[in-house]
């Protein structure tokens, strides 16, 4: 599956589910010591590994924004 099909995927999920996602994402977690609430997930494993990152600007009615999508090794963690 291509790495945009798998985004499309995610980008579902995130709809659906809100900031946390429905579950099942490689290495779903927020990202410590930045500002704001910041997430990501690893959305297809292997060279290169692609990531996305979202920060939650709204919990109570799921709004967030999503500032990156791409490889792992520029991600701005």
């Amino acid at each position: 599956m291509s790495a945009k099909a798998v985004l499309l995927l995610l980008m579902r999920d995130l709809e659906s589910n809100g900031p946390t996602t429905g579950g099942g994402w490689k290495n779903y977690g927020r990202l410590l010591g930045m500002q704001g609430d910041k997430r990501h997930c690893h959305f297809l494993k292997g060279k290169p590994t692609y990531v996305c990152c979202w920060e939650v600007m709204n919990k109570q009615i799921k709004i967030i924004e999503v500032y990156y999508v791409g490889t792992h090794e520029n991600a701005p963690y």
